[in-house]
């Protein structure tokens, strides 16, 4: 199976490089399974049920969230009713919606995709670790799903690194975001699981992690809130990687990151 994760998709522009390179990407490296990260798709915060439509249109099969899963009061609703987008899931157990979604490709191979909060200088949530275990627990390789992937959307690059190690060789891959900037150590772990500690972001990254930089330096530079954050606008990259698994026993046996448009060096997987 050949899965691509996109990183925290930002604004208007982030969307944009999505759907326009979307289709084409997933015709040339015969791709399985989009998921994407669109916690940030809505104006920099939050997902609306009419943008997430978009993506689906455009070829995303799964979208994960974050700690602005609820910056768009219209996505309780929306997501009570589509298992597709999925917020993380250790929030607690009267929270809308589900922390994991297993989609169906049509050979009938089964993609489990679990979506969790770190909680190193976030919110006080409920221990990712031990809810992942006990969810991946119900499940075998092979046979209930053929790739389990996880989005840990974490601000701790240690913790993300932790939860890759812990969970080594019992998923396909545990991928990071939240932290929006690509990191260079994708690969696989010694016991078969793919890992990047963070995905990058689809968006302007001639900004500050997506935003434009006036605003966010002004921030920094008084320590005043001033002017309000806003999605940098310019020529977005996409940003994310791709894994190949292997149906048998779930592991992962290439992965290789995905850059196309903007700012950051293009990468292509040349992929037969």
């Amino acid at each position: 199976m050949r899965i691509v994760f996109l990183g925290d998709i930002v604004g208007r522009s982030g969307r944009e490089v999505v759907m326009q390179e979307l289709p084409a990407l997933k015709s040339k490296l015969s791709i399985d399974a989009v998921v994407v990260n669109a916690e940030n798709a809505s104006h920099g915060f939050g997902l609306s049920p009419a943008i997430a439509e978009e993506l689906f249109k455009a070829g995303v099969d799964v979208i994960t969230l974050g700690n602005h899963s609820w910056d768009r009061k219209d996505i309780i609703p929306y997501i009570r009713e589509n298992p597709k987008v999925i917020r993380p899931l250790n929030y607690p157990p009267k929270t809308p919606g589900a922390g994991h979604y297993i989609h169906m490709l049509p050979n009938s191979k089964k993609l489990l995709v679990i979506n969790a909060m770190g909680r190193l200088f976030m919110e006080p949530l409920d221990d990712p670790f031990r809810m992942i275990d006990e969810l991946i627990s119900k499940y075998r390789f092979g046979i209930d799903v053929h790739a389990i992937l996880i989005d840990i959307h974490a601000e701790a690059t240690s913790e993300k690194a932790g939860m890759a190690h812990y969970f080594d060789g019992r998923v396909s891959m545990v991928i990071g975001t939240h932290t929006h900037i690509p990191t260079a150590d994708y690969r696989i772990l010694p016991s078969g699981t793919a890992f990047q500690t963070d995905a990058g972001m689809c968006g302007d990254y001639n900004s500050v992690i997506g935003m434009q930089k006036e605003a966010a330096i002004y921030r920094f530079v008084t320590k005043m809130p001033g002017m309000r954050l806003s999605p940098a606008a310019g020529v977005a990259t996409l940003c994310g990687l791709i894994v190949e698994t292997d149906d048998r026993t779930g592991l992962a046996k290439r992965i290789s990151p995905i850059r196309l448009k903007g700012d950051l060096d293009p990468i292509m997987p040349k992929w037969d």
